[in-house]
């Protein structure tokens, strides 16, 4: 049989046998879980059993938890014009930074000219005095800084960035959909005002996320109306099954966290090393705290369409970035942001490990490198 390894684990993770099992259970259900018969009542059981999980997981408040069809959605509610911390002035307009997923640059509910853009350094970290001068020159603000880049694997300084968000008297959003279950954290280390999540990151099933709210956090607006699902917040019947394997892919997450980030440091390592055997390979962020598990990559003259479908056809399953693009090669915003040249965002390679990913999957895509490296120095 043909060797192939998964090494694209930051696009998705393959369904863990816990968040499958829990699925199986829920799909033998039949009640709604807004039902009041015994029927509907065990589907809220799994439902509040999952939340309970996702909650503990970030150090959050059960009640908190407004689960949704993705990060995508997650990121969409929490973009919010209104959004205040108690009895504080409500935010009125919204700054993210350059590096940001597609879909907090999207903007969610803020008219265009009430969005600004963070800049970032050469290693993809958020420019802080730049931050400083935009809060300081407005009304209170949003701010949304991921907490860890889906195609470098950046690690940002959330904490520094809540506490200057917090002294111009604005909110912090926290994308945390890349770094969940890959590094520690929660509400209180980030000291965000929201977070997204999202299940198919960590081994559960697709089309299920969270937006998570710290304490006292009010205005959010719900984005789907209708019912009075989710206290309100996310209208529509529960995804129930999708729910339950999300909250049993939490549990096995946080569990085998510290273990997995150790070993898939050392297999990052171990890439990193034969990478660097070829002369002039670029590994992006590498002077800054990334995901134990991300190494996005490229060398001169080569092309990221090309360098994706030879790993491909040596059995190495690699992407160009994030998976979000309908599958489309494209240069990386991310690199441009990060202030390189046209040539490295149009060959970057991200390779993204998992628990699953052993030793003999990394040489089988350092084997393949060195095949495509060849073929670049001839050329």
């Amino acid at each position: 049989m043909f060797e192939r390894a998964y090494l694209d684990w930051n696009a998705t993770t393959p369904l863990r046998p816990e968040a499958k099992a829990a699925m199986a259970a829920a799909w033998e259900l039949s009640g709604n879980p807004s039902s009041v018969h015994s029927e509907g009542r065990k589907a809220r059981r799994l439902v509040e059993d999952a939340r309970a999980v996702v909650a503990k997981a970030v150090g959050a408040r059960a009640q908190d938890v407004v689960f949704s069809s993705g990060g995508t959605e997650a990121n969409a509610l929490a973009l919010t014009p209104g959004l205040r911390r108690g009895a504080g002035a409500p935010v009125t307009r919204l700054l993210v930074s350059a590096v940001e997923h597609a879909s907090v640059l999207a903007g969610g509910r803020f008219a265009p000219d009430a969005i600004g853009t963070i800049g970032v350094t050469r290693a993809g970290i958020v420019d802080l005095d730049q931050l400083r001068n935009l809060v300081s020159a407005g009304p209170p603000a949003l701010v949304s800084v991921m907490l860890a880049n889906n195609e470098t694997g950046a690690i940002q300084p959330v904490a520094d960035v809540a506490e200057i968000v917090r002294r111009a008297g604005g909110l912090l959003h926290v994308d945390a959909v890349q770094a969940f279950g890959k590094i520690p954290f929660d509400l209180a280390s980030t000291q965000a005002d929201l977070l997204s999540l999202s299940a198919h990151k960590i081994g559960g099933p697709k089309g299920v996320g969270a937006l998570v709210l710290a304490e006292g956090v009010e205005g959010l607006e719900a984005l789907l109306r209708g019912g009075g699902q989710e206290l309100g917040r996310r209208a529509g019947t529960e995804n129930v099954a999708g729910i339950s394997g999300f909250g049993a892919a939490a549990r096995v997450a946080m569990a085998a966290l510290k273990a997995d980030a150790v070993r898939l440091r050392g297999l990052r390592e171990r890439l990193e090393h034969g990478l660097r055997q070829t002369p002039g390979v670029v590994i992006f962020s590498d002077d800054v705290k990334r995901l134990p598990n991300t190494v996005l990559f490229t060398a001169m003259g080569m092309r990221a369409e090309t360098a994706v479908i030879a790993f491909d056809l040596a059995g190495v399953a690699v992407s160009s970035g994030s998976a979000c693009s309908s599958g489309k090669v494209q240069p990386s915003y991310v690199l441009e942001a990060m202030g390189y040249r046209h040539e490295f965002m149009q060959g970057a390679v991200r390779l993204s490990l998992g628990w699953s990913t052993s030793e003999t999957d990394v040489d089988l895509a350092l084997k393949a490198w060195r095949k495509l490296a060849d073929t670049l120095v001839k050329g």
